[in-house]
Formats: C-alpha cells, sequence, structure tokens
C-alpha cells in the first residue's frame, strides 16, 4: 500500500470507527462483539482498501461486518456459554440515552438479525433500497421484505403511547 493510500485507511478510520460501533451494535446489541466485529472488518478493510475505494468503502466494510454478524457458526466456535440456576439481572439502561431511543433500541434488538440489519442499513444508515440488498446480499424484493417484517415486527412491540416513534417511516 502506497503512503497515500495508507493515509487515506487511516483518516477513514478514524473519522468512521465509532459509527461503525454504533451500527454494529444496532445489528447484535452487545458492544464487545460490536468493537470486536468492527476490528476485524477494519483488519479486513486494510487488506482489500484498493478494491474498497473503487466501489463504496461505507457499503465494503457494512457488507463485511453483517456477514461476520450472521454467520452463527463462526460465532459459536468462539463464545462461551455458561448455564447458570438463576437468570442474570436485566442491564439498566444508559442515562445518556433519551428515553424514546432507548425503548427503540429494545425494541429492535427483539427482532430477528437480518430483519434487524435491514431496518438500521434503511433507517438508522438512510441506505436506499438497492444499497441494502447489496449488503446483505438478496434481491432489492427480498430486502424490501426483510424490511417491511421487520417494520411491522417494530410497530407491533412498541405500545401505543410510544407509536409516535414511527411517524414519518412508511408502512
Amino acid at each position: 500500500m502506497s503512503p497515500e493510500e495508507e493515509r487515506d485507511f487511516h483518516e477513514y478510520v478514524a473519522a468512521q470507527t465509532k459509527r461503525l460501533c454504533r451500527f454494529a451494535y444496532l445489528c447484535c446489541a452487545d458492544w464487545h462483539q460490536a468493537e470486536d466485529v468492527v476490528q476485524t472488518a477494519l483488519i479486513r478493510l486494510y487488506g482489500a482498501w484498493k478494491r474498497a475505494r473503487r466501489a463504496s468503502v461505507d457499503a465494503y466494510v457494512r457488507r463485511i461486518i453483517v456477514n461476520a454478524l450472521i454467520d452463527e457458526r463462526r460465532l459459536f466456535r468462539f463464545r462461551r456459554e455458561q448455564t447458570r440456576p438463576e437468570l442474570p439481572e436485566r442491564p439498566q439502561r444508559s442515562n445518556g440515552l433519551p428515553e424514546e431511543r432507548a425503548v427503540l433500541i429494545e425494541a429492535l434488538l427483539r427482532l430477528p438479525k437480518r430483519q434487524r440489519a435491514a431496518v438500521v442499513l434503511r433507517y438508522w444508515e438512510d441506505l436506499p433500497g438497492d444499497q441494502v440488498a447489496r449488503i446483505l446480499g438478496c434481491s432489492p424484493g427480498a430486502a424490501r421484505n426483510l424490511t417491511m417484517r421487520g417494520l411491522a415486527a417494530l410497530r407491533a412491540s412498541l405500545s401505543t403511547e410510544n407509536l409516535e416513534l414511527f411517524e414519518g417511516v412508511p408502512s
């Protein structure tokens, strides 16, 4: 990699790491896993920097993140789960998030992974439907279907008092 490409890569990482971590968190609901996946994605991106720059770097790295999160077999190999006689307490909400955002994120985390990824890519990241389909590795119709079902599940899971969160989102 040339010094100029190296500098461009470092600038991209410095500017986008927080946003990529937020995206990964919305897809997996675990900050530690999100950070790990983003680090893995950035390592892979470094190796493919020239190819990624020819296309869309953001789309390329999001695709890496989504693929890593959806591939359950790869995740289960490294995850060590322990059984306990009692369920752990639910984590408390962060005081830094507004109540509406916390409610929305909780509802979003109850969606299946592919639906969650489709909704986050389409409405949180504000990507066009065709780009969502490319990142998810499916047809545009399938991406629309995942998004539609995800939004329907979100609407059903939110109480009527929180429904105003989706006022601007098309049905």
